[in-house]
């Protein structure tokens, strides 16, 4: 039997010998939240935006949990196996040069645990991102780009635990930038700004 690596997805193909950009949804956002923002971003890169396969009171997200902030373990486990397969499979299929993800809330959790299991992506833009558990060691993530956006207020990712989370991949030696503004679990402009900064390498 095959294991089934895929998800409902938009994806744009990039220029041979470009990146390859992953961007994932937030809780009850899908494929097109996304999408023309990526596509701005980095106009020749392969593009891809798969949607959540998990449905919570059918608002789609990438892996289960219990209640906010409680983990399905057993789930996101799985969620991040399957992520994983899928980014990889896609990158070699578009022989992209870098592999690049941007995640926002559930989409950043997701990034954010394939990064802390797999390292995987060279470049990540984590938008307020919550990991309520202590990471593993990665030697991996050395070297690896990360930037985490926050808001100072957010009730759902809890500011302590965005800065514990690039404390942890700034001690496996990943090269980290962080960018707060001073509201909640919404993006700003300086967070956009931030993120164009940060891609623009890769153009």
């Amino acid at each position: 039997m095959m294991t089934d690596n895929s998800y409902a997805h938009r994806l744009q193909a990039g220029a041979p010998g470009k990146p390859i950009l992953f961007v994932l949804h937030g809780t009850g956002g899908d494929e097109n939240q996304f999408f023309d923002f990526a596509r701005r971003l980095l106009p020749e890169s392969t593009i891809v935006s798969p949607r959540g396969d998990v449905s919570e009171f059918g608002s789609a997200r990438f892996f289960k949990r219990t209640g906010e902030g409680v983990y399905d373990m057993t789930d996101l486990a799985r969620a991040t196996e399957k992520m994983a397969a899928y980014v990889a499979t896609l990158a070699k299929e578009h022989e992209a040069t870098d592999i690049l993800g941007l995640g926002f809330s559930n989409g950043a959790n997701i990034l954010a645990n394939v990064l802390i299991d797999k390292g995987l992506f060279d470049a990540s833009v984590l938008m307020h991102p919550l990991i309520p558990f202590q990471p593993k060691a990665n030697t991996a993530l050395a070297r690896r780009k990360i930037l985490i956006t926050a808001g100072e207020r957010d009730p759902i990712s809890p500011a302590p635990v965005t800065r514990a989370l690039a404390d942890y991949f700034e001690a496996q030696n990943a090269l980290v930038t962080t960018e707060w503004h001073a509201g909640g679990h919404d993006i700003r402009q300086n967070e956009i700004d931030a993120i164009h900064r940060f891609f623009d390498p890769y153009h």
